[in-house]
């Protein structure tokens, strides 16, 4: 351990600093709710159906369909489907901050009823998978490490890696019956899904990152050579978790001057929904902020006049 104790310790003093400075930030609902799109964004391409952010803001502002709809059986799961299991493994109810953007997040769209109508059957096939790992590296840890977080990691995976007594039957042309091995390369997006889990319950960080989910897709063997490669993304993620928060703080500090409203006004609300979900419909608008079609028409009229006046400016 010797060898990566210095990296270690500069990864989770990133890590730490990062969970910090979202204990008191004004803007942090704002960067969960964007931590999730980005963690989800991961999850997909590591499960090998690879979306962009952008392609879960435009579905979650309800331009578009669930990503990669159309490609059907070519995928191994849903989108719809991978997109409930990240939000879900995020779900952490001792954090208010958290849980109300992720009201806010099912308010816009509600991914509970979106898996259930495009992906029943991947809900069916990962349901308890995901929550077998989920139960696993939410037991205690033998101590606050990324060592005892990497043997976690590395259980999980030889329990998603037992054959299933459910993997199809091939009858030969002989009359044999062949049990084909379940496809696992697929699966490591679960363990992924659960990561920030991992970290928080080991004694980590104080919430749940959901941002914080990159995982080779197969795991190593050794429990040293999962430290090294979870302590160069978690200093990569959590260097770029505080510039985005650096980001959204400077954003937020200019709305006051750059808005100019009165204090009754929902413009602040609604340019704040922007910083986390970019183009909300006029629809969602009203719904979230509890006005009228016509008052979303005319704010989002107004908000859109004040960017671009700040852009020409």
């Amino acid at each position: 351990m010797r060898a990566f104790s210095y990296d270690s310790e500069h990864a989770l003093l990133l890590l730490g600093r990062l969970d910090g400075r979202l204990v008191s930030s004004p803007v942090a609902d704002i960067w969960l709710a964007r931590a999730r799109l980005r963690g989800a964004a991961r999850l997909a391409t590591m499960a090998g159906v690879p979306i962009d952010t952008r392609d879960l803001q435009n579905w979650i502002s309800g331009r578009t369909l669930p990503p990669r709809h159309s490609e059907g059986l070519n995928d191994p799961l849903s989108i719809a489907a991978l997109f409930h299991f990240a939000l879900s493994a995020a779900d952490d109810g001792g954090d208010p901050v958290a849980r109300a953007t992720l009201n806010v997040s099912r308010q816009l769209l509600d991914d509970r009823a979106e898996a259930a109508i495009w992906a029943p059957d991947d809900l069916v096939r990962f349901g308890p998978l995901w929550r077998e790992v989920r139960a696993l590296l939410d037991a205690p840890y033998s101590s606050p490490s990324l060592i005892a977080v990497a043997e976690r990691l590395i259980a999980a995976r030889h329990m998603l890696d037992t054959p299933s007594t459910e993997a199809p039957v091939l009858t030969t042309a002989d009359g044999r019956q062949l049990r084909l091995a379940g496809i696992r390369q697929d699966r490591g997006w679960i363990i992924a899904c659960h990561l920030p889990l991992a970290l928080q319950r080991a004694g980590l960080g104080l919430r749940l990152l959901p941002s914080l989910v990159d995982l080779p897709r197969l795991l190593p063997d050794g429990a040293g050579k999962l430290v090294i490669l979870l302590q160069e993304s978690l200093a990569q993620r959590a260097a770029e978790g505080l510039t985005d928060l650096d980001r959204l703080e400077s954003q937020m500090r200019r709305l006051p001057a750059m808005l100019g409203v009165t204090r009754r006004s929902k413009a602040p609300l609604l340019a704040r929904l922007e910083l986390a979900y970019p183009g909300l419909s006029r629809v969602a608008v009203a719904r979230l902020l509890d006005i009228s079609h016509q008052g979303a028409t005319k704010l989002v009229a107004q908000l859109q006049a004040l960017n671009g006046a700040q852009r020409l400016g």
